[in-house]
């Protein structure tokens, strides 16, 4: 627990401030080392690789997971002190040895054999408490797995710890008054995105191999791109919130954030599938669900037709650095065959989520219900208000949740809901007259922000929030590097298919990656 105190000593805005100040005097300190794991790095290791090198017996699962723990506390708990992890899951060395002997007498546990994940603190573990890394819900511990980090497990998966998030999941910046603000690996004076900022800023550092995420606007997609990650969002309904601290039930999903296309495509693998106890996933029942796996592997950018969001591309000159991005990347799609197609969805995103999003409306009476599944120390919304601490960025969101109650009988919820599916009829039909098989924007329209703004704005995620149609967040390339960001920051650019078309999405986003080689890893943290 002395993991959680250190941060919760950060959890001030002074404190954040003086450890951007601290950690990036470290940027350039850092030398790179020749050290892996038996030959494998596993700051860059994938779920093949660590399955080859168990294989062939270059390492063993508890050589993967002693490296990921080092170089949490190297570059975590010291170096540039991401402020990334929350608590370590002390069995997980424990847990590779049990592999380690199960693989010896009967082979691989599952698909997931011996991949470290680093969970976002909303996830609810059996063993580890599960606070939305909210200080009000400290010690909170939850009867039993989520249903997907059970499904991870099961899949032989190792949970190495869980990682800060913004607290409740409610904003971009990756900062809560039991974590801390976490920082960007790529530039100490910037976020990491969020809300599963922690999460994204642990894969990109390489603390584990994939990672989980929830996003209920922006906040699986929004640290993969600030992360030089691959992040996706399922169709609503692929797969289960069960067990994940909730926002909104219109608009929350959960999903795997990784350092490759085929790393995600394996986690929603094991993700994916019907759950009695989320509703959602009833959209399942009678559907055979694809091989995502293979799927990353099909050719489709040649002869695609791609619309590309005009409406996601602002003007101005803070806006130029994506816009670069987003040039290049319309080149290279076109390289590869793909046509190109500008769209025009008649909204801004945020005019989109000014019109449409429910959260407010939802989070009151799902959060309640949720907080009476485990023994967290309140019980209310009410109760967490007057308790605190809170950390600032949430403090007006949680007041007006408040006020609103349980909004889902007003007729303001009703003519929103309204609004989401037409917007959803309204996307589907362009994309149909124009016979598009996916669109295509910056998930950002402006670089991640630095620490001292404390907002996350021109994200770009609300499209795939409302209308539940998956996304998948992928490098885009970096901004010119400066002084904090000897790299440059990451840009992180988006498909959106129609819903249940992930196998489209995933191959058109490997064959994006394998023809761009855009993933860098950060030089904060370079192999031990």
């Amino acid at each position: 627990m002395g993991h959680i105190t250190r941060r919760r000593a950060l959890a001030t805005a002074v404190a954040a401030t003086a450890l951007v100040a601290t950690a990036t005097a470290t940027v350039g300190g850092a030398s790179p080392a020749a050290a892996d794991v038996g030959g494998l790095p596993v700051e860059e290791a994938s779920v093949a690789s660590i399955r080859a090198a168990i294989e062939d017996g270059s390492a063993t699962c508890q050589d993967v997971v002693e490296e990921s723990l080092a170089r949490i506390e190297a570059y975590d708990d010291e170096g540039p002190q991401l402020n990334a992890v929350l608590e370590v899951d002390d069995d997980a060395l424990s847990t590779a040895a049990a592999l380690d002997e199960q693989y010896a007498e009967e082979g691989f546990a599952g698909p997931l054999h011996c991949v470290p994940v680093l969970l976002k603190d909303n996830y609810d573990t059996a063993d580890l408490p599960t606070t939305a890394a909210s200080a009000t819900l400290e010690g909170a511990q939850p009867p039993d797995d989520a249903t997907t980090v059970a499904r991870l497990r099961e899949a032989g998966a190792i949970v190495i710890g869980k990682a800060n998030m913004h607290e409740f999941a409610v904003t971009g910046v990756t900062a809560s008054s039991l974590g801390g603000q976490t920082l960007n690996p790529y530039d100490l004076t910037r976020t990491p995105g969020g809300s599963s900022g922690g999460t994204g800023a642990g894969i990109t550092a390489g603390f584990a191999t994939v990672g989980t995420g929830s996003d209920t606007v922006n906040s699986i997609r929004s640290p993969s791109s600030a992360n030089s990650l691959v992040g996706l969002r399922p169709t609503r309904g692929l797969v289960s919130r069960d067990g994940i601290v909730p926002v909104s039930s219109t608009q929350d999903a959960a999903g795997p954030i990784a350092r490759s296309v085929a790393d995600a495509a394996a986690v929603l693998q094991v993700m994916a599938g019907h759950d009695p106890a989320d509703s959602y996933t009833d959209v399942l029942v009678g559907r055979e669900l694809p091989d995502y796996v293979a799927a990353v592997d099909d050719q489709v950018l040649g002869g695609a037709r791609i619309g590309v969001v005009t409406n996601f591309l602002l003007e101005g000159e803070l806006y130029d650095p994506v816009n670069a991005v987003v040039d290049r990347a319309r080149a290279d799609l076109t390289a590869q065959g793909a046509t190109l197609v500008d769209v025009d969805l008649g909204a801004t995103a945020a005019e989109l989520s000014a019109s449409y999003d429910v959260q407010r409306f939802e989070f009151e009476p799902l959060l309640e219900s949720y907080l009476a599944t485990t023994n967290a120390p309140v019980d209310t919304l009410e109760e967490i208000r007057a308790t605190g601490p809170l950390h600032p960025t949430v403090e007006n969101f949680l007041a007006t949740a408040d006020e609103t109650g349980d909004g889902r009988a007003s007729a303001e919820y009703a003519a929103r809901l309204d609004g989401i599916a037409e917007l959803r009829d309204r996307v589907l039909a362009m994309m149909d007259e124009q016979d598009l098989d996916l669109l295509f924007y910056p998930m950002q329209s402006r670089l991640v922000e630095p620490v001292v703004e404390q907002q996350q704005r021109d994200r770009n995620g609300i499209l795939g929030a409302l209308t539940g149609f998956p996304a998948l967040t992928l490098p885009g390339g970096f901004s010119e590097p400066t002084a904090s960001a000897p790299i440059g920051v990451p840009v992180g650019v988006e498909f959106l298919a129609r819903p249940f078309d992930e196998p489209l999405l995933l191959a058109a986003g490997r064959g994006y990656e394998e023809a761009t080689g855009h993933r860098t890893p950060p030089p904060t943290t370079p192999p031990l």
